[in-house]
């Protein structure tokens, strides 16, 4: 075969097909000439030298010749070899500076040498050697007899005769077109006279395709004797091809009989083996397929029991198992068509009865008896129900027990109104129909109890609220967190598919249609990571090996259930034990969601209960009865609703604001009345008071003995004891002698029961502190007005403003005085920090007493001063020794001192008496002045000097005032 291809004189495949498209185009790119190249190649001769040099339309289409080649002018005048350039043609064109003008080598192109081209030259070397030799071996035919062309353009000219129609791919006599367009019909017509031209048109059209045929032969003959030799070296190589077919025949046929014998003595029997296993499993399938259809088949009857014993959660589970079973493992069982759908319809009937149940169980919860039992009723129910409701997505569940909590809190208020009316003689239910006009004829007692009983019930009731809530919210965060165990294993376990990937590869050739082949050896006949991952995706953890007695155990379960109806068990706070089951298709977001309105719902109850108690205080204020009450009613009312509300807000962990802005709003009211009414109270003791001083009872005083203790708070009243205490002259306040009158003993205690109401009723602490703050101002400026502006004159009826009166009030005011920081220390332990500037006020009222208090000590001063200014101005220097002047002064000075001395303290009363002698000298040293009595020695020095001693010893001889250090010397003029 080798030689005979080495001397074929066939032509390469692409000179061959050159010459083909060649002569298809030849008449396209060439104008027929007289002369023309060679169009056929001549076959070699072996000699190189014999073959044409001329150029071939064939085989030289892409070897440049010198055809190729083009010439432009200014190449032609570009000739190098002349030794002068003619410069008159390019200078007239292009300037002079065309001739001269060297052209500068380019910066950006490289300067190429030989040195670039060694590497190429290297490279294509060797080949060019390679290329010489095969050029040798085998030369290309390119020569062409010109004879050929001739007659290619001649049998081209003949075609060209043939119509196209015959030289279409798609021509078919079939077609009606094609046959009427070759043989028209026109020319087989035999009517009228025209016969004999019918029958030569036919003669006609028969020669006519008779000379097509001829020609399309002759073309064709002249084709097949151009590529003889090469029809003729195909046949002997055909020859040559057979011989090596019919050898690689019997090679395969012997092979084929070696490995029928092989499959025979080695293979029949393992396959035979396999097929039976194969077979074996197969039945072993089909009869577990049929065993879980009678399972399915019992499915409904299941439900229907599961459901008579309010098993809702294990019914659900069951339909969704079988749901899974029906799409995946019975999928297209003709006899199971109808059963998904009735599935359905059996779990939204379970839905219903689900809402249902839970409205019955939210009823019957709320509304048993209301005792201090506050056990959750029937756990296991709750439990079952919030579980079956969580797994069918129904998260508005806890709005239905919001709805029973709201009418349950109406009843509890209506029942205890019933009971307590039931047992009041007093009110006649047939005549009084409604509950709330028969409430508001209760007493407070009544009231007050019936309030304290409602208060008590929703307490349990809300205990018993907050620890059903609880037992839901346990339920939704214990799937809460079997979620999230469930993520961590589904992490572990695609770290862990990472590592097992190599096992797996190992086992996928053991598959074969979703089953493993490997299912008929034993163990031992895998490898070891095979056999585990087989046997871990065959069996269960505790199933054995597969037998013809227990086959049906391990694969009973479906890939389904073994795969998603994973169970857990989980214990709730109640000690329930629940089996949580995988698919539970909520999200953390949903559940978070839902545990914060089931905690929203439980605050919701204590605004709840806190409504219809608000309700049930306003229903009984309609007609002013908490207006009405006194203080210490008010403060037990208070205290009870304070203790409710801290009850509310321990149980509930929120503070509702609706009771206790109620609480807050009859505060003001009752601070308002309080107010009024010791306002008034002192208003009307003020306009009755005499100014005199007044005896001090013992309860007043053991009052004031307990704030010096520390506890601002009125004493209890004591049981009388056999001999009453006699009431005392003064008041002792941290061993201080007060002298006081009877409207400042009221104040003192009512300025107590201020300080009391705030203890008791701390939400009032501003409002008291205000009322107070006025009630301190209104008996300054009122006190003012009847002692300093004489008020008390008209009120009273008093026939003038004495000096003890003066002294008495100001007394008073120092004993309030001393009780304003004790006041404000109280107040301030009881306000917010925040709240701390409101004790300005007690800082503006201890600046306004304490002017009022100087104001006095102005007031008795003037008295003096006006008297002194009275005497002192008709005094003359004579004998008698004292003079009247003298002797009228210091017996008003003595009656002065008599009207103060035991109602002012020591230290006062010195200090007014310093004031009043200072204005005594002033005084004296004008008159002395004005007589121009000076001290000289002489006699009228010696009269004053006798006159000013004897008003010295009178004014020490006072109580009292024995060390009081008069400088007298200050009533002379100092001489300059």
């Amino acid at each position: 075969m080798a030689s005979s291809h080495n001397s074929s004189p066939v032509p390469q495949s692409n000179s061959s097909d050159a010459f083909f498209k060649k002569e298809m185009d030849a008449t396209k790119r060439f104008r027929p000439v007289q002369s023309l190249p060679d169009v056929c190649p001549k076959e070699p001769t072996g000699n190189s030298n014999n073959l044409h040099d001329s150029p071939s339309l064939v085989a030289d289409q892409q070897r440049w010749t010198i055809y190729h080649s083009k010439v432009n002018l200014p190449a032609a005048l570009n000739d190098p070899r002349l030794a002068k350039r003619e410069s008159d043609f390019f200078t007239k064109t292009w300037g002079v500076d065309f001739v001269d003008t060297e052209v500068t080598p380019s910066f950006y192109l490289p300067q190429i040498t030989k040195e670039h081209f060694a590497l190429y030259q290297q490279e294509i070397t060797p080949r060019e050697k390679v290329h010489e030799r095969c050029k040798n071996i085998c030369t290309p035919k390119d020569t062409f007899d010109r004879t050929l062309l001739h007659t290619h353009d001649k049998s081209r000219t003949d075609l060209e005769q043939v119509p196209k129609i015959f030289m279409k791919p798609d021509f078919a006599l079939e077609d009606s077109l094609t046959f009427n367009a070759v043989l028209p019909w026109s020319h087989f017509s035999t009517a009228g006279g025209k016969g004999n031209r019918d029958a030569a048109s036919s003669k006609l059209l028969q020669e006519k395709l008779s000379h097509y045929l001829d020609i399309v032969e002759v073309n064709i003959a002249h084709q097949i004797s151009l590529r003889s030799e090469a029809f003729f070296h195909a046949m002997t190589s055909q020859h040559e091809l057979q011989d090596y077919l019919r050898k690689t025949s019997q090679a395969v046929k012997l092979l084929r009989e070696k490995i029928s014998k092989i499959d025979k003595v080695m293979c029949e029997g393992s396959l035979r083996v396999l097929r039976l296993s194969l077979t074996r499993n197969n039945c072993i399938k089909a009869y577990n397929k049929l065993k879980l259809m009678a399972t399915v088949h019992q499915t409904q009857p299941t439900v229907q029991l599961l459901l008579s014993t309010s098993e809702y959660v294990g019914a659900l589970d069951l339909i969704a198992t079988t749901q899974e079973v029906l799409q995946q493992e019975l999928q297209g069982i003709h006899s199971f068509r109808h059963l998904g759908s009735q599935l359905c319809e059996l779990e939204k009937l379970i839905d219903k009865m689900m809402i249902a149940e839970f409205s019955t169980y939210a009823r019957n919860d709320l509304n048993r008896p209301l005792e201090d039992d506050c056990q959750i009723l029937e756990e296991e129910r709750l439990v079952s129900l919030v579980f079956g409701l969580l797994k069918q997505r129904k998260l508005n569940f806890y709005e239905i027990y919001g709805d029973e909590m709201i009418n349950t809190a109406k009843n509890i208020i209506k029942q205890c109104v019933v009971n307590t009316v039931s047992q009041i003689e007093e009110i006649d239910t047939e005549v009084v129909v409604k509950l709330a006009d028969q409430m508001r004829m209760m007493n407070f007692p009544q009231w007050f109890d019936l309030l304290k009983n409602i208060f008590s019930k929703f307490t349990i009731f809300l205990k018993r609220i907050k620890a059903t809530l609880n037992t839901i919210r346990s339920v939704v965060f214990l799937v809460l967190d079997k979620n999230q165990k469930t993520r961590d294993l589904e992490d572990t376990l695609q770290k862990n598919s990472a590592k097992e990937s190599t096992v797996d590869t190992e086992v996928a050739y053991l598959t074969h249609e979703g089953m493993f082949i490997s299912d008929a050896f034993g163990d031992g006949e895998l490898p070891a990571g095979a056999a585990d991952t087989a046997s871990q995706r065959n069996t269960s953890p505790n199933s054995e090996p597969c037998s013809s007695d227990s086959v049906s155990e391990p694969e009973c379960t479906t890939d389904s259930s073994s795969s998603k109806e994973h169970m857990s068990s989980s214990i709730t706070p109640g000690g329930v034990e629940m089996m949580i089951s995988d698919d539970m298709k909520l999200t953390d977001l949903e559940l978070v969601r839902l545990a914060n309105n089931i905690q929203e719902l439980l605050y919701n109850a204590s605004d709840i209960c806190h409504d219809r108690s608000v309700k049930f205080l306003m229903a009984r204020a309609k007609d002013g009865f908490l207006e009405k009450l006194n203080s210490n009613e008010f403060v037990t009312l208070s205290r009870l609703m304070e203790g409710f509300i801290l009850d509310t807000e321990h149980i509930c962990g929120r503070k509702s604001m609706s009771l206790r802005g109620a609480l807050q709003s009859q505060a003001n009211r009752f601070v308002n009345r309080f107010h009024e009414e010791r306002k008034t109270k002192l208003s009307l003791l003020l306009d009755n008071e005499r100014w005199k001083q007044a005896e001090v009872p013992a309860e007043f005083q053991d009052l004031v003995d307990s704030v010096s203790d520390g506890r601002i708070s009125l004493p209890e009243k004591k049981p009388t004891a056999t001999e009453e205490r006699k009431p005392a002259e003064f008041l002792i306040v941290e061993g201080q002698k007060y002298a006081t009158v009877g409207t400042v003993l009221l104040l003192i205690r009512i300025i107590l029961e201020y300080c009391q109401c705030v203890d008791n009723i701390p939400s009032i602490t501003t409002d008291m502190l205000t009322r107070l703050s006025d009630l301190l101002k209104y008996f300054n400026s009122r006190s003012c007005q009847l002692v300093l502006g004489a008020g008390a004159l008209q009120v009273v009826g008093l026939k003038t403003i004495t000096t003890k009166n003066l002294a008495l009030s100001s007394r008073c005011l120092q004993l309030i005085v001393h009780y304003i920081p004790i006041i404000r220390a109280h107040f301030e332990a009881r306000l917010q920090p925040k709240q701390f500037s409101m004790l300005r006020h007690f800082d503006h009222i201890t600046k306004d007493y304490h002017d009022h208090i100087a104001e006095i000590s102005a007031k008795l001063v003037a008295i003096m001063d006006s008297l002194f200014d009275k005497l002192l101005s008709k005094y003359e220097v004579k004998a008698p020794v004292p003079s009247a002047c003298f002797r009228n002064i210091c017996k008003q000075m003595a009656k002065m001192h008599e009207a103060i001395c035991d109602l002012l303290p020591e230290e006062q009363t010195q200090m007014l008496f310093l004031r009043i002698n200072a204005s005594y000298k002033l005084h004296l040293k004008r008159q002395l002045a004005h007589l121009n009595v000076v001290n000289d020695g002489g006699p009228l020095n010696g009269l004053v000097t006798s006159d000013v001693a004897f008003y010295t010893g009178n004014l020490q001889a006072l109580k009292g005032l024995n060390n009081l250090d008069l400088n007298m010397a200050e009533i002379w003029e100092q001489k300059r």
